[in-house]
């Protein structure tokens, strides 16, 4: 497994990991990397020291981390604030936050503005749902008194 430190063209960096580096560079090649925070497919390898594990013990910060943390290849910025800016752990549990999101709501893709409004009139079962609607729908439910909370475009496909 390689762990690969990456940067998208607009200085977001993140964590990537491949099977080798044949696999990384196929699959830059086929567009599948991005960035999480801003979706740019322009990725360039950043200088990294590589890890080796010969056996010896855990350094004392990496010991000291809190149990449940994990390190995490992907994270999500917020509209207002700049991700890169962001502390390690905020960002991790921004990122934590997000997949939580993802895993706990059912994606009804552009139908979100029609399913919305049919649990909104009790036509449906309430549920957790996300999905895409234009600004002028989400403006429209807001206004219908439906509570609507916009995502980061790449927060869907980021996650899954």
């Amino acid at each position: 497994m390689k762990v690969l430190d990456l940067q998208c063209q607009h200085g977001h960096v993140f964590e990537g990991w491949f099977g080798s580096e044949d696999d990384f560079q196929s699959q830059k090649q086929r567009g599948l990397v991005e960035c999480p925070l801003c979706a740019d497919v322009h990725i360039d390898k950043r200088l990294s020291a590589p890890r080796l594990n010969l056996g010896a013990r855990e350094p004392a910060a990496a010991a000291a981390a809190p149990s449940g943390t994990t390190s995490v290849s992907r994270a999500v910025s917020s509209v207002q604030v700049e991700a890169s800016t962001l502390p390690p752990a905020l960002q991790a549990a921004w990122l934590e936050l997000a997949r939580k999101v993802v895993a706990n709501t059912e994606d009804v893709g552009s139908r979100f503005a029609d399913e919305a409004r049919r649990m909104h009139h009790g036509e449906v079962q309430d549920r957790a749902i996300r999905g895409q609607a234009t600004a002028q729908e989400a403006l429209q439910l807001l206004d219908e008194g439906i509570a609507v909370v916009p995502l980061p475009a790449a927060v869907k496909e980021t996650l899954q």
